[in-house]
């Protein structure tokens, strides 16, 4: 066979894997608070969102609204979903153990107890978290999703700021302080190189809505998206 063509094949394999799962959305909430975190996995197209502890909220395949714009919904997944039995480890029985083709997997009740029952994987992804000797506001939040470091405000920073995301992998977020008006104070002041200022609070009809920036925000393949 020609090395080539198994060259070829060999690099379609990685890129296959490494694309099974990717981080597809970050949500934060129009107060600047973190929402969740949403996996879509491949070849499935099922999105999973979790709280930014790592719990699964919800997962399904995501319906776009065309006449609604940026409306979407989750819809029931229709394939294979599968369940942790009582035969297993008792930190994830009854917790969903396939969707599709892709496994998820949580850290056991012999591991640290910080860990216990959250998840450990999805797919080829892992998931690593905050444990109890990090600053308080961030205790059992995600720290990493596979290469990607998440940090967070801690509790040293201005109080509008704190526990809120601080960065994903090389995309920095930034907030408008406590000392800011208070129509925008704690919200998103930057994504990546999207800047965002906001109405004050003497603009009484406008007070606090979006006067520049976007409410998707496309940064390392990652739509950070802002929910009114």
């Amino acid at each position: 066979m020609n090395k080539n063509f198994i060259a070829a094949i060999v690099m379609m394999c990685m890129c296959t894997f490494a694309n099974a799962q990717r981080i597809s959305r970050v949500t934060i909430m129009n107060s600047g608070a973190l929402n969740g975190f949403s996996v879509l996995t491949s070849p499935d197209n099922v999105t999973i969102n979790l709280s930014p502890d790592g719990d699964i909220t919800e997962f399904g395949t995501e319906y776009q609204s065309e006449r609604i714009q940026d409306y979407t919904r989750i819809e029931k997944y229709l394939g294979r979903v599968e369940y942790y039995t009582n035969m297993d480890d008792a930190a994830f029985r009854g917790k969903v153990k396939y969707i599709g083709g892709t496994q998820i997997m949580y850290y056991a009740s012999y591991e640290a107890d910080s860990l216990k029952g959250k998840v450990k994987s999805i797919g080829i992804v892992q998931l690593d978290y905050y444990r109890p000797y990090d600053d308080a506001i961030v205790r059992g939040k995600i720290k990493s999703f596979g290469s990607n470091a998440v940090t967070y405000y801690t509790s040293f920073d201005n109080e509008a700021l704190r526990g809120k995301l601080k960065s994903l992998g090389s995309v920095q977020l930034t907030y408008y302080s406590s000392y800011d008006d208070k129509a925008f104070k704690g919200k998103v002041k930057s994504i990546g190189n999207v800047n965002y200022t906001y109405y004050s609070s003497f603009d009484r009809n406008y007070a606090g809505s979006f006067k520049t920036g976007t409410q998707n925000v496309y940064a390392n393949g990652i739509n950070f998206y802002i929910k009114y």
